[in-house]
């Protein structure tokens, strides 16, 4: 499959039309740069980072070593943010709800920050879903802002999305609705277990959050209790080995639930800001 991908990069063509044109021949130039793309596979260089593009939410998104590649299973922070609008939305303190849409009478909008933004990713699939939302990005990182910009600007979204470079919430105007993040989860004890090319190529600040994998969580939380409306959400992508100690985290928040992924793992944890 990987060779199937590159040689559709090499030849900037669709899997139909490679299937289509058995007979077609490499140039020289294409050969040359098929079999360098091959040999950068072949050392273990993500394929997404070779070809410089992956797949999200039906979005088509840049990416290079400055950010984590967008996996699959962080569409289920998509699915679970949008579940909690649609079925009853962030209900603040001040402001009387529409039922089922998380439209606000008032017409202010929803508010949401994505915390720890990389590629942009998740705040551009909640922005295409999501009109008429006031959406926030941050990352600590200049270099993966500028990723995220790029991947606005391409999809047209620009003008809906407000980045900042920042660690976690820092220096963001509150109160908002909504928190997203998938932020680095993974324990440096758990560094055996993590597949080479993300251990070696994936940029470690995005992936390993100190000794037990929820050490910017436990940092996030409370920042996001802050920011948050009373009634408002937070929405975190997490991993089975830390789901009991961001559970303990929690603490005090309301409708604590843990989502599972297709596999029947723990994914994503929300929870809801006590109204007083």
């Amino acid at each position: 499959m990987n060779a199937e991908l590159l040689l559709r990069f090499v030849l900037g063509c669709d899997r139909a039309y490679l299937f289509a044109h058995p007979e077609r021949e490499l140039t020289e130039q294409e050969e040359s740069h098929y079999q360098s793309a091959l040999a950068e596979r072949s050392r273990g260089v993500p394929a997404q980072y070779i070809t410089g593009h992956q797949e999200f939410w039906g979005m088509d998104l840049i990416v290079t070593p400055a950010v984590l590649i967008p996996r699959p299973e962080t569409e289920h922070v998509i699915e679970t943010a949008l579940g909690l609008l649609a079925r009853e939305g962030p209900i603040s303190s001040d402001r009387e709800e529409v039922s089922g849409t998380g439209i606000r009478p008032d017409s202010s909008p929803v508010r949401i920050v994505d915390v720890g933004t990389g590629s942009g990713a998740i705040a551009l699939a909640l922005a295409k879903e999501l009109p008429d939302a006031e959406i926030h990005a941050t990352d600590i990182s200049a270099p993966a802002l500028e990723i995220a910009r790029a991947n606005t600007a391409r999809h047209q979204l620009e003008k809906r999305i407000h980045f900042h470079q920042t660690d976690l919430l820092a220096n963001l105007n509150p109160p908002f609705d909504l928190v997203v993040s998938n932020p680095p989860y993974v324990g440096e004890s758990e560094e055996d277990q993590v597949q080479m090319e993300v251990r070696k190529f994936e940029p470690r600040p995005a992936v390993f959050a100190g000794v037990t994998g929820t050490e910017v969580i436990a940092r996030l939380i409370p920042q996001a209790r802050a920011a948050l409306q009373p009634g408002g959400w937070i929405v975190i992508e997490i991993s089975g080995t830390i789901v009991g100690s961001v559970r303990h985290l929690l603490e005090g928040w309301e409708s604590i639930e843990v989502i599972d992924d297709l596999q029947s793992i723990p994914r994503v944890i929300r929870a809801r800001k006590p109204r007083a």
